[in-house]
């Protein structure tokens, strides 16, 4: 199958939306409409479920669904940590530790990985999915006033993700996508 046709499949077409929304959400962080700000970065948390779910439902798992899964994933996470340096400078600063926390558990696996294979992994790990929701809605309660707990869970959570990653992609001898964890990498390995 073409790269055309792989990228005109209505997951990997939600895939994209994730990534496009990215200058959206600079553009409300920007213009300080917090409100807009989150929830455009609801709807792009919603999209993130939907493709996976709709690639699984449809029977259309593709290798350019996972990484553009992944890409999505990436450009969504930078555009959080850095809207919210622009949106909440003060509160972020507050919470500097936890924030410092989840930006290297995703930046570090990706580096790694990057300089491994070559490019970003597309795991899709438990843990990570567990992270990112967890990430999500401690992101919104933080920022929307609501409660702190939540993101300083989503940082804990998120760097046993990323370790799980790293060390995913020291036991892989190849890149490849869907490793549910490290006891399935280890499985693969042999």
């Amino acid at each position: 199958m073409s790269l055309k046709q792989d990228l005109l499949k209505l997951p990997n077409l939600i895939s994209s939306i994730r990534i496009l929304i990215a200058p959206l959400l600079f553009g409300f962080a920007f213009l300080q409409m917090e409100t807009w700000f989150l929830a455009a970065l609801i709807f792009s948390g919603l999209t993130d479920v939907l493709d996976g779910y709709l690639a699984r439902k449809l029977n259309m798992i593709t290798a350019l669904g996972a990484h553009l899964d992944s890409w999505g994933d990436f450009t969504i996470y930078t555009t959080m940590a850095v809207c919210a340096l622009i949106l909440w400078p003060e509160l972020t600063l507050r919470e500097l530790p936890y924030y410092t926390m989840l930006l290297f558990s995703f930046l570090l696996p990706a580096l790694i990985g990057l300089i491994k294979f070559g490019k970003l992994t597309g795991y899709h790990t438990w843990s990570v999915k567990i992270a990112v929701f967890v990430t999500f809605v401690g992101y919104i309660s933080l920022y929307s006033g609501l409660a702190a707990w939540p993101f300083k869970l989503a940082a804990i959570l998120a760097v046993i993700a990323g370790v799980e990653e790293i060390l995913i992609t020291f036991t892989l001898r190849e890149e490849r996508t869907d490793v549910r964890s490290l006891v399935a990498a280890l499985r693969q390995r042999r």
